[in-house]
């Protein structure tokens, strides 16, 4: 199997990091665990965030000429350099695919969708375009592979269910595993270069700090934590982005003196710094899913978050973690003064990754519906 990879909002050799980059990394890495050959074939971006229509077009035109030149060098090349099956990376009405549609069909090789969503209500927008576009790959895709059941039903409304398939976000734990072995260390690294006191609970919260979403969950966290001030606790905060100011000020307003900023890590050091601390906590507004609730549990954490849009398909409520309605100032209370539960639901949210979330367990399923097109 040789495959055609493209991530139209952002690939995952982008200089920003973000959630969606780290998400088209994994899925690369978990088909290299199958393919004979896996290529990242193009890093133009389809992303329009402003809804300007004249943009649209001109990513559109620029789309078409870039998948014209894809088909006709493939076409020129012997039948064993092209690709077998193409396979897209998040879809939606900001970054449509202008490319896998028509090189899959020109080429007769299966057209495949990981992660979209579809909303009737951006019919006629000022997306109309990459509204119209998107809902035409997905059509058109052999097989959608959705992280979240909370896209589901949107997606029926334009394929067929026998090629929907829900897939469920997946990481490589090993570097959480490490790290877990050596949690004594990191704590007392941690705490001396940072002055925590390691008989405290440590709240760990890994996101960058970008207006919109990001600095609205900032900001509810900072709203919960202060109804939380009678209790000894610790944050530790690893992010950063145009917006770390606002969340330094809106933390220490709320909670004085209590939040540490690690500044933007990479893997490895997020896993020893996750497995440093006693929970998670993040208030997941307009989340999609939220890897880093992922990479928490991979280091033992239970996460606090919200049972909303794909958070439940990443954290299970009273196994791995607690979910609110929307606030998350209770079941943050229960587990701050709880240690056991606390360390029992690490426990169950370690496990979890390990067996039902890994890199490996992705990669059968994947090479198992690749297989079947």
């Amino acid at each position: 199997m040789r495959i055609a990879f493209y991530a139209p909002l952002k690939p995952p050799t982008h200089a920003t990091p973000s959630g969606d980059r780290r998400v088209a990394g994994l899925m690369m890495d978990a088909l290299e665990r199958f393919a004979d050959q896996i290529e990242l074939v193009s890093t133009f971006r389809s992303f329009d965030a402003d809804g300007d229509a004249e943009r649209q077009q001109a990513l559109r035109l620029q789309g078409t000429a870039l998948a014209e030149r894809l088909v006709s060098g493939w076409r020129a090349a012997p039948p064993s350099l092209r690709p077998t099956l193409w396979f897209t990376y998040h879809v939606y009405y900001k970054a449509p695919d202008w490319l896998g549609p028509a090189v899959s069909a020109a080429l007769g090789i299966p057209y495949v969708i990981a992660e979209a969503s579809y909303a009737g209500k951006r019919a006629g927008g000022p997306w109309a375009t990459g509204h119209e576009a998107s809902a035409e790959a997905i059509n058109r895709a052999r097989l959608v592979l959705s992280p979240s059941r909370d896209d589901l039903d949107g997606l029926r409304e334009v394929v067929l269910p026998e090629r929907l398939v829900h897939l469920p976000p997946f990481l490589d734990p090993a570097p959480y595993r490490a790290a877990a072995k050596e949690r004594e260390a990191h704590r007392a690294k941690l705490a001396r270069e940072h002055r925590l006191d390691p008989a405290v609970p440590w709240i760990a919260v890994v996101a960058m700090m970008r207006a919109g979403d990001k600095l609205a969950s900032y900001h509810s966290l900072a709203a919960a934590l202060a109804r939380l001030a009678d209790l000894p606790w610790r944050l530790v905060v690893a992010g950063d982005g145009s917006a770390r100011r606002e969340v330094q000020e809106a933390l220490e307003q709320a909670v004085p003196g209590r939040a540490c900023f690690l500044g933007c890590l990479e893997t490895r050091q997020v896993a020893t710094v996750c497995t440093a601390c006693d929970l998670y906590a993040w208030p997941a507004v307009n989340e999609a899913y939220g890897m880093a609730m992922l990479e928490a549990q991979a280091a033992g954490l239970p996460v606090v978050s919200v049972a909303k849009r794909g958070v439940p398909d990443v954290v299970v409520h009273g196994r791995t973690g607690l979910l609110a309605k929307e606030d998350i100032t209770q079941p943050l209370r229960e587990l701050l003064t709880d240690p056991g539960r606390r360390a029992a639901m690490g426990r169950e949210a370690a496990a979890f990754i390990n067996g039902e979330r890994s890199l490996e367990a992705a990669a059968r399923r994947l090479q198992s519906l690749l297989a079947a097109l």
